[in-house]
């Protein structure tokens, strides 16, 4: 089997020849901190499309680029993506651009990037094909602020109104999700007709112990959208497959995600989701994508550590349905090059 067989096979609940290995759930190149000798490309099975960026989150790159590597800004395309939606998490005075909106005409008014531009979509066709030569899983990202619904919302109103509009004003929260969700159909299309195989939806609305919302009112505001997504991309791309992504504890709304259409969940935190658990409630059917790291993992732990987590989660969780993957950014400057390595290696040693 290549890479993509691999990936397929294990969204699909089946078992490939070797339990495939994925870095996360959206592009990452490690160019620049791996060794140049160490092709960790030929260690993973998929790799995400890169969305080219708009000519504000470029001039945001270029105004960035002096700065050290560890300047704790957030990633260039996180920071970047903000400015394009001006959110502006670093001035707490007016972080959340519809914070202070009177009516829902004021929420009308905002003039929503157009994240579906051409410079968007430029060229995923051609590295879709790229990463089907070399074997490789194609997967793909919305582009969105922090997240496609729940996230976005909540990042424009500011999070207790958004939370308060869930509640008081469910025709503002109605508005605000349907601009969002068209939003989303339109780049999952895009996605689609490029070709990519697996579709990432990203929303976090998992906390630590519970859920930040509640399964009914996800149910009420954000299943359907979602559904919306999915039956979209599908309709240009039927084999497409997805994966639903939050931090925290998501569990109740595995069904749901299940009802939709959702093949994986990404990451499965190990301290606040109990993978085994769920194996035995859901069996391979549902794929995990993640599962290794706690939260100082790969920061503080041990090549040693890391190798022993990766059989542990084997063992237990089998290797149908199982897509391994760091649980936490990999992209920190704290941590070790010998940490990612011994992941990417030690899934090739026991996971076949």
């Amino acid at each position: 089997m290549n890479g993509r067989e691999r990936i397929l096979t294990a969204l699909d609940g089946g078992t490939p020849d070797r339990v495939p290995c994925a870095l996360n759930f959206y592009h990452v190149d490690l160019d620049g901190y791996a060794p140049q000798d160490y092709d960790w490309r030929a260690m993973i099975d998929v790799q995400f499309v890169h969305l080219p960026p708009s000519p504000e989150e470029e001039a945001f790159r270029e105004a960035a680029r002096p700065f050290p590597y560890d300047t704790r800004l957030g990633t260039f395309e996180q920071m970047a993506t903000y400015a394009h939606w001006s959110y502006r998490p670093e001035t707490p005075a007016n972080r959340n651009p519809l914070a202070e909106a009177k009516t829902l005409a004021e929420l009308e008014a905002f003039p929503f990037p157009d994240v579906s531009v051409p410079y968007h979509v430029e060229g995923l066709r051609e590295q879709v094909t790229a990463l089907h030569t070399r074997g490789l899983a194609a997967g793909g990202n919305l582009p969105h602020l922090g997240g496609e619904l729940f996230e976005a919302a909540w990042r424009l109103r500011g999070l207790e109104n958004f939370l308060l509009d869930l509640v008081e004003r469910p025709d503002w929260a109605d508005f605000l999700l349907d601009r969002l969700t068209d939003l989303a159909c339109r780049n999952a299309a895009a996605l689609a007709e490029a070709g990519v195989d697996v579709l990432s939806l990203d929303d976090d609305v998992g906390a630590p112990v519970t859920m930040m919302i509640g399964p009914d009112t996800w149910q009420r505001y954000f299943k359907e959208r979602m559904a919306r997504i999915i039956v979209r991309a599908r309709e240009l791309a039927p084999d497409l497959r997805f994966i639903f992504h939050s931090d925290g504890n998501f569990a109740p709304l595995i069904p749901h995600l299940l009802d939709i259409g959702v093949s994986g969940i990404n990451p499965l935190q190990p301290e606040h989701m109990n993978a085994v658990r769920l194996r035995r409630q859901y069996g391979p059917r549902l794929a995990f994508w993640g599962g290794v790291g706690w939260q100082t993992t790969f920061s503080f732990g041990t090549p040693a550590a890391i190798r022993a987590e990766v059989r542990e989660r084997i063992e237990a969780l089998g290797r149908a349905g199982l897509i391994l993957c760091p649980a936490y950014d990999i992209g920190e400057p704290d941590i070790p090059w010998a940490n990612v390595a011994a992941f990417l290696e030690a899934v090739h040693e026991y996971g076949g």
